[in-house]
């Protein structure tokens, strides 16, 4: 296959339809068919990324192995195909502008006005292409953000139709609409996708593929309804319905025929059906498991996707398991030494959750103590890892005022510490240890037998560590520094080997976790959990 196709995917009437997933799901599917693919995401918004947002406005921020903070859907993208994405799989409006006026402050443009059309569009357009030239993939998948209408979307919209134009065949359209059910008619109502659909044509854009997100089965004779007021063929009309998980969307899309819609479209050869074996066989354990397994988040973030890598991570690690991940949600904020062992209760682990800022971490120190004097498996991600550490340093070295230079700058017992390279920045965007590392595992520890390697890499995004010259202390009293950095000496992994299973980690390992290769420390530590929960409830 020699030229590189483009497919986007654009949504209408409401977000959070779930293009991510469909993207994710159109990606996995043409992968099972010998093709090689990325994805990548527009985000209509002017933040030059979504590192400074609030996981509440957008839930939480993906990092890439380059060290990008990007979209959640990129997590999606990673975990259903196992691509590792970078940062050209993510941008947004306040990247592309960016881009554009600074090419116009070095004189790129010649004195000429720069406008959205041509020069954004054109720049849109170039990032668009910019994967499929550089890399030749076959297929690139590129997901617009919002809702066809959105003011902001606009730009985007433009270069679609433009390349549309331009490629021709090679070019492909699918838009996700909703297709809402009024319970007191007791009738399923197409006319937000008509709507949705002219929107789209009014920008002269013609979809080629439409995909109905709907909480009820479509009969034939309302895909033959959207269909004909679409002017989209019949068998491109695919129903994506409710499902107990976001793992069963690429097997029901096959089974509608998805893929051979696209191709056909594009007029490829369909060729053999995928099998998708090892899917299947993930989705048949996930759906054999009926015995659960509870985790309990300590984090501030009440809110699923704050922590959806995580939540995701925990879930697969259960299937592996052959278990039922069952999360509870603990909010730090309101954790104290009086409630502590009540809203603990019941859990056969506990995962300290990552986080910026003051809010919430005493109420994670709390947890940490209480896990750690009850022997209960406790897993720390950064933040929650560094807050491991100053529990250890108040409660077992002595250190009252045990804290870190983030929370308390005075702190005497600064155990963790802002890192050197950090010590001068003043701006907050993009200032961290971001993206992947090299790690050494220290031989004989239980991260070690966890792994079964010494040397991993894992991605990072923080601006404090743990202090080194504590490290003798800590190990004396049983807190052992057991996986570092080779270059900067910066402590990555701590444990108590005399406990269940009590690990911290500053990087953050649900960056790693997919669907086919689940992440070793997540699969180990509700391993543990499991059987926790067979000691305490015989």
């Amino acid at each position: 296959m020699t030229e590189t196709k483009y497919i986007f995917v654009t949504g209408g009437v409401v977000s959070s339809l779930g293009k991510g997933i469909i993207s994710s799901s159109i990606g996995k599917l043409l992968q099972a068919r010998g093709y090689n693919i990325t994805i990548q995401k527009f985000d209509p918004y002017i933040n030059i990324d979504p590192g400074t947002l609030n996981p509440y406005e957008h839930g939480e921020c993906y990092v890439t192995v380059d060290g990008m903070e990007t979209d959640l859907d990129l997590g999606h993208y990673e975990r259903f195909t196992g691509i590792q994405t970078t940062k050209a799989n993510s941008l947004t409006t306040g990247r592309i502008y960016k881009s554009v006026i600074d090419k116009e402050r070095r004189g790129d443009y010649l004195g000429k006005t720069i406008q959205v059309i041509p020069h954004i569009t054109d720049e849109i357009k170039r990032n668009v292409k910019l994967l499929g030239k550089k890399y030749h993939y076959d297929f690139v998948i590129t997901e617009i953000g919002g809702t066809v209408g959105d003011i902001e979307s606009t730009p985007f919209l433009e270069a679609i139709r433009q390349l549309k134009w331009e490629l021709g065949k090679n070019a492909l359209c699918v838009h996700l609409t909703y297709v809402p059910y009024l319970k007191a008619a007791q009738e399923l109502k197409t006319k937000p996708t008509q709507h949705s659909v002219k929107e789209l044509q009014s920008i002269g854009i013609q979809p080629d593929v439409l995909v109905l997100r709907t909480e009820k089965h479509l009969n034939e004779a309302i895909l033959k309804k959207v269909a004909g007021f679409c002017n989209v063929d019949f068998d491109c009309v695919i129903q994506s319905e409710d499902l107990p998980s976001i793992y069963e969307v690429p097997v029901s899309m096959q089974a509608q025929g998805l893929d051979t819609a696209i191709l056909k479209k594009m007029g490829m050869e369909i060729g053999e059906k995928p099998s998708l074996g090892p899917w299947r066989k993930f989705l048949e354990r996930r759906n054999k498991a009926t015995e659960e397994v509870s985790i309990g988040l300590v984090g501030k973030y009440d809110l699923q996707d704050a922590y959806k890598s995580i939540r995701e991570s925990l879930s697969q690690a259960g299937t592996y398991n052959d278990r039922k991940t069952k999360l509870v949600f603990i909010n730090s904020e309101k954790l104290t030494e009086e409630n502590v062992a009540e809203q603990l209760t019941g859990l056969n682990g506990i995962v300290i959750c990552p986080g910026f800022g003051q809010r919430g971490i005493e109420g994670k120190i709390v947890a940490a103590h209480y896990t750690r004097t009850h022997d209960i498996p406790t897993f720390g991600i950064c933040l929650g890892m560094q807050m491991m550490v100053i529990e250890f340093a108040r409660n077992v070295l002595g250190y009252a005022d045990a804290n870190s230079r983030e929370m308390d700058e005075k702190t005497e017992h600064n155990v963790i510490d802002i890192m050197e390279e950090q010590k001068n920045i003043t701006n907050m965007g993009g200032t961290m240890r971001l993206g992947a590392y090299e790690c050494v595992l220290k031989q004989g520890s239980r991260v070690f037998d966890i792994y079964k390697q010494e040397h991993i890499q894992e991605r990072h995004r923080h601006r404090y560590e743990f202090n080194n010259s504590y490290q003798k202390e800590f190990e004396k009293e049983g807190m052992m520094c057991v996986g570092r950095n080779p270059e900067s000496d910066l402590v990555e992994i701590v444990e108590i080997p005399s406990l269940k299973w009590y690990i911290g980690t500053q990087f953050h390992p649900e960056y790693q976790s997919t669907v086919l290769k689940p992440h070793p420390l997540f699969v180990d530590f509700i391993k543990t959990a499991i059987e926790n929960k067979k000691v305490t409830h015989g």
